[in-house]
């Protein structure tokens, strides 16, 4: 296989029969942004079978996003069409086949997982496993019947707890990881982790920053310890992630600041339609010149906009009502409404004229 180069990500991969077996029963797709390996059961002529009807039924799903739904989906029909396949009489009755899929888009993988093929992520040089292998040996080990060291060499180590092909309602685990630059996936069966530990994994990755000079590099690795079994690897470097996905963070943050200052532009808008309104059936009182003067709207201001309109400025000075309603004519008195205004002011005058009599 040759490396393949997309957006953001450079690829390499490899299928081997190993040094043991006759025939390849491995299967693997790299569809970017799928990337899939299924390892298949059940000898030649169905195994392979099997493993081949699972990977193209996830050529078939179209998968191009980070979707769950889509993916799970993806490995029911997968399930199905083994199942489909063997009662048409292709392979036998009884194939099946493990699978590990991964989605990458942007900064983000899904992973999806049957059985014991393998999904590793590389972080800051350091190899992890994502996935959690469907064997009794896993069983074994996470219930406290063995140990890490009798599982090495355990002898149902071969015997897987979930497959495709076995089962009509087969689920798959799922994981979700976030990506960074630098950061390498990788997925493999188990024909890689039964011959190399995670160590030796670790070290032919450092050794081989290409993709795929990597995937060589394992399954070489693999036959020289042994090559007991096929070996699969799909090694995906991730080279630009973050420049993306900082890229896609600025356009969010413009986004989300349009959309504030158009809600905002919005709010105030709706505001000054609503003060508008109000100050239309709104009148005050208020002193200018010495004069009690008339206004239609409110006294004061809203973000610098004036909302009044003079109706009349009468003859009442200021200084012929008391030293209260004087001072509180400096800054206005809201009265409600134009009539309120007028009985007001007659109110004044009815005032003056008594104590000028």
């Amino acid at each position: 296989m040759s490396k393949k180069v997309y957006s953001g990500i450079s690829v390499g991969s490899r299928t081997d029969t190993g040094e043991i077996r006759e025939h390849n029963e491995d299967s693997l797709l790299v569809k970017d942004p799928l990337f899939v390996i299924a390892d298949g059961m059940g000898g030649h002529a169905a195994g392979e079978v099997a493993s081949e009807l699972a990977v193209k039924a996830f050529e078939k799903a179209e998968i191009d996003s980070l979707d769950i739904n889509t993916l799970k989906r993806a490995v029911a029909e997968a399930n199905i069409a083994i199942l489909r396949g063997a009662q048409a009489g292709l392979g036998r009755m009884g194939m099946g086949t493990t699978l590990t899929a991964a989605v990458i888009e942007k900064d983000s993988v899904l992973v999806a997982q049957v059985g014991d093929s393998r999904a590793y992520i590389m972080q800051n040089g350091e190899l992890r496993q994502v996935t959690r292998d469907h064997s009794l040996v896993e069983e074994l080990l996470s219930s406290g019947q063995i140990t890490e060291e009798e599982a090495v060499n355990h002898p149902n180590r071969s015997v897987i707890t979930r497959a495709l092909g076995i089962d009509n309602n087969i689920q798959a685990d799922t994981y979700e990881l976030r990506l960074h630059d630098g950061d390498r996936m990788l997925l493999c069966s188990d024909g890689l982790n039964t011959m190399l530990d995670d160590e030796e994994i670790e070290s032919v990755l450092l050794k081989n920053p290409d993709p795929q000079a990597a995937a060589d590099a394992l399954v070489e690795a693999a036959k020289v310890a042994g090559g007991f079994d096929n070996i699969t690897v799909i090694v995906i470097n991730i080279n630009s992630v973050d420049a993306q996905s900082e890229a896609k963070r600025k356009r969010r943050f413009i986004r989300n600041i349009v959309a504030f200052v158009l809600v905002f532009v919005l709010l105030i808008s709706a505001a000054i339609g609503g003060i508008y309104l109000y100050a239309q059936n709104s009148a005050f009182l208020i002193a200018e010149n010495d004069r009690v003067v008339v206004y239609r709207g409110l006294p004061g201001d809203f973000m610098g906009l004036k909302f009044r309109w003079i109706e009349k400025t009468t003859d009442i000075s200021v200084t012929q009502l008391s030293e209260t309603v004087a001072g509180n004519l400096k800054n206005g008195i809201e009265v409600g409404t134009l009539d309120n205004a007028n009985k007001i002011i007659t109110d004044y005058e009815n005032q003056i004229k008594k104590t000028t009599r």
